[in-house]
């Protein structure tokens, strides 16, 4: 079966589209490149496996805080056979900083078991045998094909429905539209660098009160031509003349 944003265009009810000309896109996309030229993934991880989990615990938590505690959990649990045998509650206090740590310690271990039933422990390479895990969507799914298992992965987090609604890329919120849609400005290969790219803007640049005075995109970007001189830009920077206590 065909897998990726190619298969989801004929799947969604509406066909996603771009709002802007394919080179128009292009052009965007390759300034966002240009301004983070080491997009990569956050999370730290060695195998797939231990990718599969720390994403599963970035949910609603930064990657900061994951990589904080899966040192520990990987010590303790190194796979999925290891982590398949303990009870849901004996990882509740290692993973309790990233939230909603019951219903993930859940998802975790009946994770790992059914990695171990169904796929002998390994992290199956192919989108339909990931999701069909328990607590593993889409985006999930597309971080570990794209980033450990070399497959083409274009994972649609917050950032990235932010980011290409807010430059005028697309019109939507439904993050498989979305995929399909970015999918189409770039060749396969290059799916989870645009993702990573995107994500890094929206974490850094394009944030929910926007600093459009250091983005590369202003000229293509919907939302800055529509508000021009009131688009945010960046506090000024305090300097110690500034911060001294004035005279009495």
């Amino acid at each position: 079966m065909a897998e990726g944003p190619a298969a989801l265009i004929l799947d969604a009810p509406v066909p996603p589209r771009l709002l802007v000309r394919p080179a128009t896109a292009r052009r965007i996309l390759d300034r966002l490149e240009r301004q983070h030229p080491g997009a990569d993934t956050e999370l730290d991880f060695t195998t797939p496996f231990e990718l599969l989990v720390a994403t599963i615990l970035s949910a609603q938590c930064t990657d900061a805080r994951v990589n904080q505690v899966t040192p520990k959990l990987f010590a303790a649990y190194p796979d999925a056979d290891a982590l398949a045998r303990v009870n849901p509650q004996d990882i509740e206090p290692v993973i309790q900083p990233t939230g909603f740590f019951r219903m993930k310690s859940r998802n975790i271990v009946q994770m790992a078991r059914a990695l171990v039933k169904q796929h002998g422990g390994e992290v199956p390479a192919e989108m339909d045998a990931l999701v069909a895990l328990p607590g593993v969507g889409r985006k999930t799914a597309n971080v570990v094909l794209g980033h450990a298992l070399g497959k083409p992965g274009l994972p649609v987090d917050r950032h990235v429905l932010r980011v290409a609604n807010r430059i005028g890329l697309v019109k939507s919120d439904d993050p498989v539209a979305v995929e399909a849609a970015l999918g189409r400005t770039r060749p396969p290969d290059r799916w989870t660098r645009l993702s990573d790219t995107l994500i890094l803007h929206g974490r850094r640049v394009c944030k929910p009160k926007p600093l459009c005075d250091r983005c590369l995109v202003p000229p293509d970007c919907v939302y800055f031509r529509t508000l021009g001189a009131k688009a945010p830009a960046r506090p000024p920077r305090h300097t110690k003349a500034a911060r001294r206590r004035p005279a009495r």
